[in-house]
């Protein structure tokens, strides 16, 4: 008996968390950009859409990938926790990311 059972992937199932996950990562981007009014001059104005836009799309993907491996296993609890505390770590590392490769050549040299 395999503990690991995949089951059918819908994009629905994927489609709320994703949302949930990219709400999150714009809430904390919005807050950090709006502590700062740095960025570089070329960029103009409107400097502010690209972290905004790769945060969330980034965020997004973490949200999806935690409801993968949330979904990925029922029993025993303790790979279900396991298992949903990497998806957290994965969801994480996105924000992480995201922020990096938003902020690259906006706000940081």
């Amino acid at each position: 008996m395999s503990m690991l059972t995949l089951h059918p992937l819908s994009p629905k199932r994927f489609f709320k968390p994703a949302l949930i996950g990219a709400g999150i990562g714009l809430a904390v981007m919005a807050l950090f950009l709006s502590q700062n009014d740095g960025g570089k001059p070329e960029w103009g104005p409107y400097w502010m859409l690209r972290p905004l836009l790769v945060v969330t799309v980034a965020t997004a993907l973490g949200g999806a990938a935690f409801q993968f491996f949330r979904t990925l296993v029922k029993q025993p609890v303790w790979a279900k926790v396991s298992l949903t505390s990497f998806g957290l770590l994965i969801f994480v590392i996105s924000l992480w990311l995201g922020s990096v490769l938003g902020l690259a050549g906006t706000y940081w040299n």
